[in-house]
């Protein structure tokens, strides 16, 4: 027993040190290259309305302030978009975030995000920080780069764009068994990025998929790809097949955005999931002028998982929903 114990403790001490020693390399990257470090409340009186996603919430009771409902962020996106728009300029945090429901090898209710905004950046030139981040942390390693539609050609053998609903549909009945008839076109295309993709992009290292579909835009621009679809101002970094990082050419227009958290909460509704209370004062920000700007969210509990070789985050967590 006494053996075990010893063991146990040398290797959380050792998974401390190096959790301490990446989040040190993570900050003098971004000192270096004068982006601030800010830090905004992970509790707010608005959530993210993303349709796949489920936040945590709870009351606020008592003192001076009224009864209140809150929301424990998803990520804090919100709050430093107000601080771009407030002319913050190029700004960076590490934020614990935490999303409900979502338990697994590759996530834990509570994880710590890596999410940085810059100004007048194009998505390519945020790519190349993205990618010299990682090298740093890493080690430097070639990239591969994809479109959404290519790697479908590739690796399901359906080009997303074009097939039509019933062949999504059955070419998820045979990768995974799952029944797809209540699956729409996303829904499907999710299922078959994780189960035929995500596999696949294992054996190519580091790739960048860009160009998603528009309907998976979020909070990013939409533009045309070179064969007319309308596609997502986007990219996802997979590394050995796990998504690590994804990046937004912001959507700045603030219109645009109240629509697009309409239609998800819609869409909530639909799926007999609750409401969520929109941010109004993101919109008033965007009303008031958000700068042109790329922004990305890295998992940094994720890259820790590759950093140790790890199968799973409940490895490189000090303590996860699996040891609370």
């Amino acid at each position: 027993m006494i053996r075990a114990l010893v063991s146990m403790s040398a290797a959380l001490n050792t998974l401390l040190r190096k959790r301490a020693e990446l989040l040190v390399i993570a900050r003098l990257f971004f000192a270096t290259r004068g982006v601030l470090e800010v830090n905004t409340p992970v509790l707010a009186p608005a959530g993210s309305t993303d349709p796949l996603l489920d936040s945590f919430t709870t009351q606020l009771n008592g003192g001076s302030a009224p009864s209140q409902y809150l929301y424990l962020q998803t990520s804090p996106e919100f709050y430093m978009k107000r601080l771009l728009a407030a002319g913050s300029g190029a700004i960076y945090q590490l934020v614990p975030c935490f999303r409900n429901g979502e338990l697994s090898q590759r996530h834990n209710p509570e994880f710590l995000m890596l999410e940085w905004y810059r100004p007048a950046w194009t998505l390519a030139e945020l790519e190349t920080e993205c990618c010299a981040l990682v090298d740093d942390l890493l080690g430097a390693a070639p990239y591969t780069r994809l479109t959404y539609k290519q790697a479908f050609i590739d690796f399901v053998g359906l080009d997303p764009f074009a097939a039509s609903q019933e062949n999504l549909r059955q070419a998820c009945v045979a990768c995974s068994g799952i029944a797809a008839e209540q699956l729409d076109r996303d829904g499907c295309l999710d299922l078959l990025l994780s189960h035929k993709l995500e596999p696949a992009l294992k054996n190519l290292g580091r790739v960048i998929v860009y160009e998603f579909p528009a309907s998976q835009a979020a909070l990013a621009k939409i533009h045309q790809d070179k064969s007319g679809n309308k596609v997502a101002s986007r990219f996802e970094l997979y590394v050995d097949g796990l998504e690590l990082a994804n990046a937004y050419e912001e959507l700045t227009a603030a219109t645009e955005q109240a629509a697009r958290f309409a239609a998800d909460n819609q869409q909530r509704l639909a799926l007999g999931k609750p409401e969520v209370v929109v941010d109004v004062k993101l919109l008033k920000a965007l009303q008031q002028g958000l700068p042109e700007c790329s922004g990305i969210a890295l998992g940094f509990d994720r890259l820790i998982m590759l950093a140790c070789g790890a199968a799973s985050l409940d490895d490189v967590q000090t303590f996860s929903a699996y040891r609370w």
